[in-house]
């Protein structure tokens, strides 16, 4: 059984020689040193549609396999369920991802929406990095964005999970050529500790919210006396000002 950390690398870019692509390949030697293994997709070799948002009509119509069929989507989601971790490369455009990452990315909700059929996210658990490049401002813009939407679908972002760099050469880019190393040998890293783990780290969806919600009603309770006295101060500080602003002042 091979147990070594399997990462897919999704490059965003239409430029197979590109900075961002480049940056890949120092990761790639990350991933390798931290003794797992790699494969890199471009997604401009295949055929990726737009959403048609079918989870707007009724959440029971997302789910996975995607009900788009006619376009290669499907089969680039069944490598990522396979994978035990995801790193996303991609050009800047106008501070966000490139437009076909775009579109994977929305196409992933029927991974994230099985939650709702199966109780799991099929990208719960998938430990996640990040990798931007270009010569304009909006880097970090977009592995905010890529970082904010994986984490929200299920999945783990890695320590130092980000490298990113404004240079048209990146080899000359110190910083971003230590990070692009660390986001692969860190993303392999962290799979092996989840691994050692043995547990599902999970999104638990079956909870009673009354209770929840009475945790915050007895909370209300407990700080009631605070909310007065915070309230009563705010109201006298408010009418000093008044007071002066008025020109009632005596001097």
């Amino acid at each position: 059984m091979n147990n070594k950390p399997r990462v897919l690398i999704i490059e965003g870019s239409p430029r197979k020689y590109g900075s961002s692509a480049q940056l890949v390949q120092v990761a790639l030697r990350g991933i390798k040193e931290a003794g797992g293994e790699a494969e890199t997709l471009f997604l401009y070799d295949y055929l990726i549609k737009p959403c048609i948002g079918c989870v707007s009509e009724d959440t029971k119509y997302c789910r996975f396999p995607c009900v788009i069929e006619d376009d290669d989507f499907n089969k680039i989601a069944e490598k990522i369920i396979a994978s035990d971790g995801l790193i996303i490369a991609t050009p800047v455009y106008w501070y966000a991802p490139s437009g076909m990452l775009k579109n994977f990315i929305d196409r992933l909700t029927c991974l994230e929406n099985m939650i709702f059929h199966t109780g799991r996210s099929l990208l719960e658990g998938k430990v996640v990095g990040f990798i931007a490049t270009g010569l304009d401002s909006g880097v970090f813009m977009a592995i905010s964005y890529l970082m904010a939407v994986l984490n929200s679908m299920g999945a783990i972002v890695a320590p130092w999970s980000m490298a990113y760099s404004h240079l048209e050469d990146v080899s000359k880019d110190e910083g971003a050529l230590k990070d692009a190393y660390n986001v692969g040998y860190l993303v392999a890293e962290t799979v092996k500790a989840i691994k050692q783990y043995n547990s599902n780290i999970g999104y638990k969806p079956d909870l009673n919210t009354k209770e929840l919600a009475e945790i915050i009603k007895e909370y209300r309770v407990e700080t009631a006396i605070e909310k007065k006295r915070r309230l009563s101060e705010l109201s006298k500080m408010i009418l000093r000002e008044e007071y002066y602003i008025g020109g009632s002042s005596k001097h």
